[in-house]
């Protein structure tokens, strides 16, 4: 099914009275530490301490990374789900929840090469990840200004959570071989599914973006 963007409401602007100043504040400080958000604020402190792990000498440093990057994997998904059950979705949730999504996900990739888990031709489908967030990121940026918002298809949710599995099962490197013998085979085969539904779901935000950057430049070009 083609991917529609829908535009946002129209913000509407008061000049609010001074006296509702403390009210204001004390609303943006409950918003920005509902449990959602406190979910997402752990899985971006969780990054460095992620990159750390691959200091530490031994089989042990490995199994802490997996730990940190299934614990950080799990918010991703269950912040989601806290923040509608408890009617406490937020702009500010809304901007995070990407921007953690993606620092966890581009540094462990980079430490994944880095060590040569993904090494060789493998090296592609890390460059198709990361290219994609790097290109559907700066297309949420521009659609934000034109009013448009982009939402999550679920085939994008699929490829979230194969992604996030092949990391976790690269993360446990050679040790991964005492659990499955082809442990290393099996996280290389599940990036390139994922680097495979990318390329998908990228063309498709791409694609139905562009309709709305174009639409920009001809209303550009009829107002001036």
């Amino acid at each position: 099914m083609p991917l529609c963007l829908s535009p946002l409401p129209r913000a509407s602007y008061m000049i609010a009275p001074m006296t509702t100043e403390p009210a204001a504040s004390q609303r943006t400080e409950s918003v920005a530490w509902t449990l959602p958000n406190i979910l997402t604020y752990a899985r971006i402190a969780l990054v460095p301490v992620l990159v750390g792990t691959f200091f530490i000498a031994g089989d042990m440093g490995r199994w802490i990374a997996v730990g940190i990057f299934i614990i950080a994997s799990v918010t991703d998904f269950v912040d989601g789900y806290i923040a509608r059950a408890l009617k406490q979705q937020s702009s500010l949730g809304t901007m995070l929840d990407p921007i953690a999504d993606k620092l966890l996900v581009a540094a462990a990739l980079l430490l994944l090469a880095a060590n040569e888990t993904i090494a060789g031709i493998s090296l592609f489908a890390a460059v198709i990840i990361l290219s994609r967030e790097i290109l559907v990121s700066g297309l949420r940026e521009f659609l934000a200004t034109v009013q448009v918002s982009v939402p999550v298809t679920r085939l994008a949710k699929w490829k979230t959570a194969i992604q996030m599995t092949a990391i976790t099962v690269l993360l446990c490197g050679p040790e991964g071989r005492e659990l499955f013998e082809f442990s290393s085979e099996l996280g290389i085969g599940l990036l390139w599914i994922a680097a495979m539904l990318t390329l998908y779901t990228g063309y498709d935000y791409f694609r139905a973006g562009m309709h709305h950057v174009i639409a920009a430049d001809d209303n550009q070009d009829a107002g001036s």
